[in-house]
């Protein structure tokens, strides 16, 4: 963690603790051993679900959502909804999935690095007609198959009414894709009611609600599952 700048993820524990020469790790359960010890007070906290620091460096996190600061609001809605594009592109790219980020997103930050350099795709592939293509590659998060085709659309919202990610799903309503809005869990009830509007009936049953939490703890199980097939 250190190496690191003082954070890191739980995936990216997972990867470099084992890499770690000369140190063995006399436990059958190591990622449950990390998880362990980075939830010890005394040495760390928590930044943001699945994301965890050294104390020691806590005035060194250049993070704008560690300071207290009003004037900061703008800056932490921009590394929740960036940090939360990162974790569901590495999701995709560990699945197997071609991903890709809109352009105006591509120079964000994900930790240390330009989302740009996390999506494995820097151009959107044109499965159907333009208009539609026009409004499908705005979306926060796609994943592709090996097939060009989509597998599934995410769109992040932190604290918009969902209406316009909702509209860009009507759009892609005739493709067999999963629609997933990603916020946090005390948006879930303003979600549902979204979704009566008459203009959102086609997907109703096909927009899933996923919470901040319940990405992070499936990007911290994928990659442990990734490095337990490596091991096979």
């Amino acid at each position: 963690m250190k190496q690191n700048g003082g954070y890191a993820t739980l995936g990216f524990l997972y990867r470099e603790a084992l890499k770690v020469p000369k140190v063995i790790w006399k436990t059958k359960t190591p990622f449950a051993t990390i998880r362990r010890i980075v939830q010890d007070e005394r040495f760390f906290f928590k930044i943001r679900p699945g994301l965890w620091a050294l104390k020691e460096y806590k005035n060194k996190i250049p993070f704008p959502l560690i300071q207290p600061s009003k004037k900061l609001e703008h800056e932490k809605d921009e590394f929740n909804h960036s940090y939360f594009q990162g974790l569901l592109i590495e999701i995709g790219n560990l699945k197997k999935f071609e991903t890709f980020i809109p352009n105006q997103d591509k120079n964000k930050l994900f930790l240390q690095q330009s989302l740009k350099d996390v999506a494995t795709l820097d151009h959107f592939y044109y499965f159907t007609y333009d208009h539609i293509i026009d409004r499908a590659k705005s979306i926060d998060v796609t994943w592709f198959n090996t097939r060009k085709m989509p597998q599934a659309f995410f769109e992040v919202e932190h604290s918009t009414d969902f209406k316009n990610s909702l509209l860009k799903f009507v759009e892609l309503q005739d493709f067999n894709v999963d629609f997933r809005i990603v916020a946090d869990k005390t948006r879930e009830r303003q979600f549902h009611s979204a979704l009566t509007f008459h203009a959102f009936q086609s997907i109703m049953h096909r927009v899933k609600f996923i919470t901040y939490d319940i990405v992070s703890e499936l990007h911290t199980k994928t990659v442990e599952l990734s490095l337990i097939e490596q091991r096979l």
